[in-house]
């Protein structure tokens, strides 16, 4: 019946974790809004003329939200849908201003490289950035890709930027993502870990207030050694420690396009 597929679609966006939940649905309302011209296209994109010299301060949330509807957007959406929700459910389990100050700190980093490399939307940059955090955290976990492919996740967004340069001539939006990734996971897990020096990140006290822990962990503990030591699965079934996924979680990842 209509109504019950209406009632599963409302159950399933209902069960997306809250941060996932906003972003891939404004993510379809917005390009939606540009598709059939509700709005210009224009007001959405992000440009150094209108944001910089205009002040129009909305610009990086539109950009982040609003892409050409398409193949690749559904591809887009397809990733951000499922990285998105891995980490949030898994790597910031109960901890939602941690994965928001993330978002923003990705966002901000997104914001600069898009000005000055004239990138008028950044769901590209943004999926891959989120997207490589969780396949650092569960680097040894094998992952499929398209035509059978095979490979442990930390090469997958290495693959997804080699794949869109040998199909469309280009993988800059891709090459910035994993940058801005990369600089996350370097500054909150890598350089305490391995370096032995603090976290360079923290997370603001007021999102604290607005989103609080939901069972009592505060700022970021150590890097998730344990995701990253679980191999291919393996027999660690649920959490591991200090909200850290283990891959088990995930299997053995997702197959691009399905």
């Amino acid at each position: 019946m209509p109504g019950d597929a209406g009632t599963d679609i409302q159950d399933w966006f209902k069960s997306i974790p809250l941060f996932t939940r906003y972003w891939f649905g404004g993510s379809v309302i917005f390009s939606l809004i540009g598709r059939f011209e509700l709005f210009h296209p224009y007001w959405f994109i992000i440009a150094w003329e209108p944001f910089v010299t205009k002040f129009q301060i909305w610009r990086p949330i539109t950009a982040l939200l609003y892409y050409p509807v398409s193949f690749h957007w559904l591809i887009n959406l397809y990733f951000l849908y499922s990285y998105s929700t891995r980490l949030e459910t898994g790597l910031f389990d109960g901890r939602p201003a941690d994965y928001l100050f993330m978002l923003l700190f990705n966002l901000t980093l997104s914001t600069i490289t898009s000005l000055f490399l004239n990138m008028y939307y950044m769901m590209d940059q943004m999926v891959i950035s989120v997207l490589y955090v969780w396949c650092m955290i569960n680097k040894d976990t094998i992952v499929n890709f398209w035509f059978g492919t095979q490979f442990k996740a930390m090469y997958l967004p290495w693959v997804m930027f080699a794949f869109k340069l040998v199909i469309a001539g280009k993988g800059i939006e891709e090459l910035v993502g994993i940058l801005i990734g990369h600089m996350y996971f370097f500054l909150s897990f890598k350089y305490p870990q391995d370096f032995g020096g603090p976290s360079l990140l923290a997370t603001p006290n007021i999102l604290y207030s607005w989103f609080p822990n939901k069972r009592g962990i505060s700022g970021y503990g150590q890097a998730p050694a344990s995701a990253q030591q679980g191999g291919q699965g393996g027999d660690n079934g649920g959490q591991g420690g200090g909200g850290f996924p283990r891959p088990h979680a995930w299997g053995g990842g997702q197959r691009l396009g399905n």
